[in-house]
């Protein structure tokens, strides 16, 4: 299968465990620390799901997908949210945004098994 999926997260823990699951459900992974680095690695890698946390320094989860999402080359790519930030309000932000699912944390392994199923 070998799909790719771009992790985003500039908590090294977090970014730590989606890796782990995301690796051992047989897809490669790459990471990105920044809003502006998963913008850069959307465009150069093109994963087939993208991961991302919101509240990140240099360009937040929110920009960096409407930027995924504006580019004619990546704007296919379903960009899962996984973030704190799990109210009412931000789910609907979250998809006014572009994102197909927001992930509550702390997230279970079941919870990314079931995003990565229903995009991959």
């Amino acid at each position: 299968m070998n799909s790719k999926v771009l992790i985003v997260d500039d908590s090294k823990p977090d970014l730590e465990i989606l890796k782990a699951i995301v690796t051992n459900a047989g897809h490669q992974v790459v990471t990105a620390i920044s809003g502006q680095e998963a913008i850069d690695k959307a465009t150069s890698i093109h994963p087939d799901l993208i991961f991302m946390d919101v509240i990140m320094n240099n360009k937040d989860g929110f920009e960096a997908c409407r930027e995924i999402i504006a580019n004619k080359d990546t704007k296919n790519i379903p960009i899962i949210f996984v973030t704190g930030k799990c109210q009412k309000a931000d789910r609907v932000w979250a998809e006014l945004q572009g994102g197909k699912a927001l992930v509550g944390k702390p997230f279970t392994p079941d919870q990314i098994m079931t995003e990565i199923n229903k995009h991959i």
